[in-house]
């Protein structure tokens, strides 16, 4: 028992009685208090009354807050929750546990980063009020497969971000636009053998309340265009979303056709060997990019995408 179980039986907001909870889980009416004063220590009010506890507030945002929007809709991403007020990087952090064997679908979450990185390990600026949180997933996938992670989490977010009324699409590889300007950036970071991906985790930095600043670019948040959103319930969108979308497997890659404005457009690619320059045609079944240049086709796997004009 902790402290989730006790805010899992507090949901519907009926009055529960410390007896009830300690019978329920088994311990002392003592621990059943203990896990109380920790929900209220995360910013939860528990009213306290003649007949037993009542949840009478959320926070905006936490590990547990983002739990208890989640409720029971997923299986097992989001079933362990680390969060941090500050920290470096997210993925860093969820890169040592998954080194550490956590249990597929553990989050690392962060109301803000002071190191956060993009693709190429470019700095990603992360203040208070975004959603930075990332996801060990363990899937059994071989290494050529593996960019299939990255379309399934930027179909989640796109899915996501259209629950708050804001219509995104998804660049290739891994950002999600509104208008051409950048809300959404995903960095899935893999550790693999020949033969299979031990692990791989999905970096997700979403502008939520806040505009990072970024040099030579125009990014735009969810605030700018439907207000103040409630993080805790799109971070746990994101998460329901992303486990949806992972399942789905090699199918995923349909639904990002459906949602991605890079096909049919005239592109520039960079790859850390050369830039390929052509019109996006279309993906393959492992999310490579097929350009038609002058001099022919062109399959990318990998790179950094700049939709020309």
């Amino acid at each position: 028992m902790d402290a989730r179980d006790v805010l899992d039986a507090l949901a519907d907001g009926d009055v529960v009685s410390g007896e009830a909870l300690a019978d329920e889980f088994g311990v002392s009416r003592n621990a059943v208090w203990k896990h109380v004063e920790t929900l209220r220590d995360e910013g939860f009010g528990v009213e306290s009354t003649p007949d037993g506890y009542r949840l009478d507030e959320v926070p905006e945002y936490g590990g547990l807050a983002v739990s208890y929007r989640l409720g029971g809709r997923t299986r097992y991403v989001g079933h362990g929750i680390e969060y941090h007020d500050t920290v470096e990087s997210t993925n860093s952090v969820a890169v040592e546990r998954a080194r550490e064997d956590v249990n597929e679908g553990y989050v690392v979450l962060a109301n803000e980063q002071t190191g956060g990185r993009g693709r190429r390990r470019r700095d990603w600026s992360s203040p208070s009020g975004g959603i930075w949180t990332s996801v060990v997933l363990r899937p059994e996938l071989a290494p050529r497969d593996a960019s299939l992670v990255t379309l399934a989490a930027s179909v989640a977010v796109a899915r996501a971000v259209e629950k708050t009324g804001v219509d995104a699409t998804i660049k290739w590889p891994n950002d999600i636009l509104v208008d051409e300007r950048k809300l959404c950036g995903i960095l899935v970071e893999m550790e693999a053998d020949a033969e299979r991906v031990a692990h791989a985790v999905v970096g997700i930095g979403l502008n939520a309340n806040s505009v990072p600043d970024v040099p030579d670019a125009s990014p735009t948040s969810l605030a700018e265009h439907v207000g103040e959103v409630d993080r805790a319930s799109v971070t746990a969108d994101v998460l329901a979303e992303l486990e949806k979308a992972y399942e789905t497997g090699a199918d995923i890659v349909d639904d990002w056709r459906e949602r991605t404005s890079t096909l049919g457009r005239r592109v520039r690619v960079e790859t850390p060997n050369e830039t390929v320059e052509g019109t996006a045609e279309g993906v393959d079944g492992t999310g490579a990019l097929r350009i038609s240049t002058d001099g022919g086709e062109r399959v990318v796997t990998a790179g950094d995408c700049v939709h020309l004009r």
